[in-house]
């Protein structure tokens, strides 16, 4: 410690039975030899004090440091109901203590979480999921009547919003579309190929590819994809409109949001959720024919001839309905998640990441229902 002129220092002045007059004198400043809280502790615990008055009009400079040790005095204080009086401090300081003091801290805050037992926590989870169910539930129902009022030609929504969606949905989606199609039709073959060769059984490489993507990974992937893509970027919009009360203004204009922004947006993934999926059949296709030719040695004509005879109808035809229904999934959830949002920058967010675990987790829900119908149905 620096040394001062005006060392700080204690003076204890008995008032009488019950108070305990503390005269403080010297500099208060941080970095200054202080005195310690636990002298006065041990003071007031030698006497039968239950007030502590102070006087200071014998300091001579004082910061934090004075604020820190009433600080930690007033604290003990409490804890042994102890009365304390500062209006013998200096004034500012009294303003500084009642400012610290005007909002103090919950005392459970930190703790509650860690309060929580197990069983309440189960029920406070599935009492969430119970109402998400019905948040849901109640969206698809409107949207149901939003898409009843389309097909009889009375809703409300601008077309060129609409053609612009499936611009956004569509041909913006290609490239990122293919080159993940490309990859997993390439490691399909891959994955394939060690163990077909151990057989000399490589031309069947071609009916694991055809039929695994065009059956189900390239609609999983293109949900996946668009997912990510599409259903946070839905969410992140309706979620900016939600905070710029743009979607309160369509309400108050007799506007429905549903009519005018989530069915659009539904419609165009909708439509160019099959027409994506089977593009991206071609591109998986393709990135199997270039494992099938190049390392492995079969001829073009017979690779392409081998997966026209392994990929029959139904197995286009599931593959696009999934797709239908993988579109219809994300642009709910985006679109949900974006009317649900809350009013500030971090809901938005929070908005959009939900937006893509609920359309990723419904997708793959969704793959597990058809799985099972088809196997039961024989198809």
């Amino acid at each position: 410690m620096r040394d001062v002129k005006n060392p700080a220092k204690i003076i204890y002045t008995p008032c009488n039975d019950t108070v305990l007059l503390i005269v403080l004198c010297g500099d208060w400043n941080l970095g200054h030899d202080l005195p310690s809280t636990a002298e006065v502790y041990e003071k007031l615990m030698s006497t039968d004090a239950n007030k502590i008055i102070f006087e200071s009009k014998n300091i001579t400079a004082w910061d934090t440091g004075l604020l820190t040790f009433i600080k930690r005095l007033q604290k003990f204080t409490e804890d042994n109901s102890i009365t304390i009086d500062i209006s013998g401090l200096p004034k500012g300081a009294q303003k500084l203590l009642a400012l610290a003091a005007a909002v103090p801290e919950k005392k459970d805050a930190r703790t509650a979480e860690n309060s929580r037992s197990f069983i309440r926590i189960v029920g406070e989870e599935t009492l969430e999921l119970y109402q998400s169910t019905g948040r849901l539930f109640a969206f698809i129902g409107s949207v149901s009547l939003a898409l009843m009022k389309f097909m009889k030609g009375k809703a409300t929504f601008r077309r060129t919003d609409f053609f612009l969606m499936l611009e956004t949905c569509g041909g913006q989606a290609l490239p990122i579309v293919s080159l993940i199609s490309f990859l997993v039709g390439l490691i399909l073959a891959f994955v394939g190929a060690i163990q077909l060769e151990l057989f000399g059984a490589q031309i069947y490489v071609a009916d694991l590819v055809g039929i695994a993507m065009v059956r189900l990974m390239a609609a999983i992937m293109t949900g996946i994809v668009m997912a990510g893509r599409t259903g946070g970027a839905f969410a992140a919009q309706l979620g900016t409109m939600q905070v710029n009360q743009e979607i309160d203004a369509l309400r108050t204009m007799g506007i429905s949001p549903m009519e005018f922004l989530v069915l659009p947006r539904m419609l165009a993934l909708a439509i160019m959720m099959p027409l994506l999926c089977l593009y991206a059949n071609i591109m998986g296709i393709f990135g199997g024919m270039v494992v099938g030719v190049f390392m492995l040695d079969i001829g073009l004509t017979q690779y392409v001839s081998e997966t026209i005879t392994a990929v029959r109808f139904w197995d286009l035809g599931i593959g696009l309905f999934s797709g239908l229904l993988f579109g219809v999934i994300v642009a709910l959830s985006g679109c949900m998640r974006g009317m649900e949002c809350g009013r500030s920058a971090s809901a938005v967010g929070e908005a959009a990441t939900s937006a893509v675990v609920t359309a990723i987790v419904g997708i793959i829900i969704t793959t597990a229902i058809i799985t099972i119908i088809c196997d039961i149905l024989g198809i």
